[in-house]
């Protein structure tokens, strides 16, 4: 797969437009499920309305949705797209304020919110909702209102949120210089065998599926990622970790586990919906797919945030509590290891 810029925005058109070139390794695959493995919030529906528009071309050439898709072929496709202004309409939606004055503020997103309006997701957002609380929100570098950085739609946890230009600049280069202080906890799958350690590898778009990140150990592509671990608690089949990030890249923590072994879990882009450690036993598979209806996400929340007050020069610390959902679901794997000894 070659890397590709992300999908341009005509405004103008109000059409979304994705190129890829389909990598040298590609099994013959019907363009709608290549597509579908590519773009994200990519419906059959949504390709479908596509392909009977005459919007899905291969290698210049307007194709059916069951045409299959070969090694080096050009594909294009175009999505109707709302208006920028629609993406970012205030909508009166309740926000967990843990902290709050007149240049920043932190928030708890529940997981299944989406940080900020995009292909799929236009309305519901944290940005929605802060626009909402918030007049004149600066924009960062990506032009999103008010973002000094983002967690994934369902990941749970603490964000910063910059109210003025200054905050912003001042907040953006604790993130850049890695001077800001972020831990995740996590459960993966797997007793992990050393208490903690060190990640390192680069983080770039996986070659042959655009929705996961992958680790390129070498450095012959992606960016530069550091993610340092901690086992809180062993599980049997699953272990409790700390992460604290010294850089970050999308999905770190998700790729970086899945290198090592330990993929979270009901991770389901990364494969940890998949019972990937324990026994044959069907109650056993029962007891997982329990956990699964638990906690439907991958086990991921942002614990504690750090950060200097931009303006008072003070070190601000903030801690949030694990949600009910993933703490739900260590429980039950607490109980489960007790007993299944």
């Amino acid at each position: 797969m070659e890397p590709d810029n992300s999908p341009e925005l005509q405004e103008d058109e109000l059409f979304e437009h994705h190129r890829f070139i389909a990598s040298k390794g590609q099994e013959p695959l019907r363009v709608d499920k290549f597509l579908m493995n590519f773009i994200e919030n990519a419906t059959r529906n949504k390709i479908q309305k596509a392909a009977k528009d005459g919007n899905i071309w291969v290698n210049g050439t307007i194709v059916k949705q069951n045409y299959k898709v070969k090694a080096g072929d050009e594909v294009k496709v175009l999505f109707e797209h709302p208006p920028h202004e629609f993406l970012l309409v205030p909508e009166d939606i309740l926000l967990d304020i843990v902290y709050e004055d007149e240049v920043l503020l932190v928030v708890n997103k529940p997981a299944g919110m989406v940080v900020h309006p995009g292909h799929g997701n236009y309305s519901g957002t944290l940005i929605n909702a802060l626009i909402h609380h918030i007049d004149n929100l600066p924009v960062n570098s990506n032009e999103r209102p008010g973002l000094v950085h983002r967690i994934d739609k369902d990941t749970s946890g603490l964000l910063l949120v910059a109210k003025t230009e200054a905050a912003m600049t001042h907040l953006a280069k604790q993130f850049f210089n890695k001077t800001s202080e972020r831990e995740y906890v996590a459960l993966v799958w797997g007793n992990m065998e050393d208490d903690e350690g060190t990640i390192e590898g680069h983080i770039g778009r996986h070659p042959k599926n655009r929705l996961q990140m992958h680790v390129f150990p070498e450095g012959e592509a992606g960016k530069d990622a550091v993610t340092h671990y901690k086992v809180l608690e062993r599980l049997g089949y699953l272990t409790l970790v700390s992460c604290k990030l010294e850089t970050g890249r999308t999905h770190q923590i998700r790729a970086h586990m899945k290198y090592i072994g330990h993929t979270l879990f009901n991770d389901q882009r990364y494969g940890g919906e998949k019972i990937l450690k324990g026994t044959t036993f069907t109650k056993y598979k029962q007891f997982v797919e329990n956990a699964f209806k638990i906690l439907p996400r991958q086990a991921l929340h942002a614990k504690t945030l750090g950060f200097v007050h931009p303006v008072t020069g003070k070190m601000m610390r903030f801690d949030s509590e694990i949600p009910e959902d993933m703490a739900n679901c260590i429980e039950k794997w607490r109980h489960y290891s007790k007993h299944s000894q």
